[in-house]
């Protein structure tokens, strides 16, 4: 009995052993590849000097702001440098700002690294860097903060101190985590916190935004989704939004008439494209759809960009998560920067 438990254990330690250094040995290629990455796009650091975005300057309404989603540069941000010149990458493409998310400028749990890496969206490790130093450096500007509902309500004053210092007056939200989205009940509920959560981030300055999935067009009834209760059921004066048109077609939406509904309440608007980009030999005739470059899928971004443009949206933020051009999420945003310019650039 003691000799098989001892080689129970011997070969537990094996086991455990061999995983440790698989999982070393990954880090160290990621590293490597990343390095790699981010040396192909060395840039000169900015010398401007960083201003302060209010996304409702009245004196430049018709100023459309171009960012990028913090999520789509998570890999890159392994060390400050890298970090520092996937920012200036950024800001070398023509793009004038970075969307923050609270979860990848502080220390995250090994929880929720684990969730976003299964979920196609890795964090890296981006919450030990200097992130208000970054941002200095680089001479982008931020043009909001994602956060979480319950954040706010423990403690509203912080998050929008926190926005206050990054020189944002937007904090947004997103989809609700463990939430019944088919409960009409329970979507009245969220509507009433949101309220409450756009009120209390008000009265210090700092406005609130809704960002949605796809998890929104549950039905709540046979005629109602979730989102259209999230619209109707929330006070413009302290709950407007961040529309993701991405996750609107992916839950088979009619995009151009949810931006209609949302008029002037789509303050910000995250773009992507959708489509299908693999080439063959082919198993089946069928693809399956994925994330693709602005102007390079399917979704019919002229009429949606014509739609935000007419309604007065204040930015416009690129956000993908995978399924970048040779793996390189720097070279993707430099080939969507075109169409980012295109449409959206200062006449």
């Amino acid at each position: 009995m003691k000799k098989s438990k001892k080689k129970l254990l011997t070969v537990t330690m094996v086991c455990i052993s061999f995983v440790i250094v698989l999982i070393a040995g990954y880090a160290i290629m990621e590293n490597v590849r990343i390095n790699k990455i981010v040396k192909s796009h060395k840039t000169e650091q900015s010398t401007e000097q960083n201003d302060v975005v209010s996304s409702n300057d009245k004196n430049d309404s018709q100023h459309i702001t171009t960012a990028v989603q913090q999520i789509m540069i998570g890999t890159m941000s392994n060390n400050y440098d890298n970090a520092l010149q996937t920012l200036l990458n950024i800001k070398n493409a023509g793009y004038e700002s970075i969307e923050l998310n609270d979860f990848m400028i502080h220390k995250s749990s090994i929880l929720v690294k684990l969730m976003t890496k299964f979920s196609g969206m890795p964090i890296g490790n981006g919450g030990k860097l200097d992130w208000p130093k970054l941002i200095e450096e680089s001479g982008l500007k931020v043009i909001s903060i994602h956060s979480n509902l319950g954040s706010i309500e423990n403690d509203a004053k912080a998050i929008a101190d926190e926005a206050k210092n990054f020189g944002t007056d937007t904090v947004v939200i997103t989809g609700m985590y463990r939430f019944d989205y088919s409960s009409l009940d329970d979507v009245k509920e969220l509507a009433g916190r949101l309220n409450q959560a756009g009120k209390a981030l008000s009265e210090q300055g700092i406005r609130l935004l809704y960002h949605n999935h796809n998890v929104e067009l549950q039905k709540v009834s046979p005629e109602q989704t979730a989102y259209d209760i999230i619209i109707e059921e929330t006070d413009p004066a302290y709950v407007n939004f961040e529309f993701d048109s991405y996750w609107m077609a992916d839950g088979g939406a009619n995009v151009p008439a949810l931006m209609e509904k949302l008029g002037s309440r789509m303050k910000l608007w995250h773009i992507n494209d959708r489509g299908y980009t693999k080439s063959g030999p082919y198993m089946t005739p069928i693809l399956k759809e994925n994330a693709t470059e602005l102007g390079y899928g399917n979704m019919d971004l002229d009429t949606l960009s014509a739609i935000a443009i007419k309604n007065g949206v204040e930015g416009v933020i690129l956000e993908t998560h995978k399924n970048w051009v040779d793996n390189d999420p720097i070279k993707s945003l430099q080939v969507s920067a075109e169409y980012m310019q295109e449409k959206f650039s200062d006449k």
